[in-house]
């Protein structure tokens, strides 16, 4: 067996680095710390911060926005420092998996909406600040969280093009995929009419 060459030692040690990061349960953590209850008993049990926000405390539900951001964000900027273009977009992806999949949590983490706009913010800012506008807009007009988060991720691939980020596509559509995969249970409950707005306590 031919031995594995640098570049590709390179690019594991990032995709693992990436996943490391990404794993990180920050909504989980800060609920915790700051006297909030168990997560996974509170409104829909997901880990993010949409669900933070049904604790009643915008501070922590802020906290794991911006942190749950920041790690997608920082995966991609080491990554891109210490081994190039290539493996940050690995360990853009390896950070979205992990915030998805944490191994610490039975591969039971989030739905990925803050991570995957941290990692574009890094990748491609331009296409970032587009995702978290649509994001917003969407938000402000619906009050729907997961269907601002499907409009930002079917954004995302537009917005790649139009803004000439086209090396980055593959990787878009990829993700884009994923946060719809992850979100296939409030899709279903957009159509019947029954997803909680932002700020609702869900049963």
């Amino acid at each position: 067996m031919p031995p594995i060459d640098t570049a590709t030692n390179a690019l594991i040690l990032w995709a693992l680095i990436g996943y490391g990061l990404g794993s990180i349960p920050f909504g989980l953590l800060l609920s915790r710390i700051m006297g909030l209850g168990n997560l996974r008993q509170i409104g829909s049990g997901n880990i993010g911060a949409t669900n933070v926000l049904r604790t009643g405390s915008k501070k922590a539900a802020a906290l794991t926005l911006l942190l749950d951001g920041g790690k997608g964000a920082v995966a991609v900027l080491l990554a891109r420092v210490f081994a190039g273009e290539d493996a940050a977009q690995l360990a853009a992806l390896a950070a979205f998996l992990g915030h998805c999949y944490p191994v610490w949590l039975g591969f039971k983490g989030g739905k990925g909406v803050a991570t995957f706009l941290g990692l574009w913010l890094a990748l491609a800012w331009p296409v970032g600040i587009a995702c978290c506008l649509t994001w917003l807009v969407v938000a402000f007009v619906t009050r729907i969280s997961s269907l601002s988060a499907l409009a930002a991720a079917a954004s995302s691939t537009l917005w790649l093009v139009f803004l000439g980020h086209g090396t980055t596509l593959f990787l878009g559509i990829a993700l884009t995929l994923l946060v719809y995969w992850r979100h296939s249970a409030n899709i279903a409950r957009l159509k019947a009419g029954t997803e909680p707005r932002i700020g609702q306590k869900s049963s």
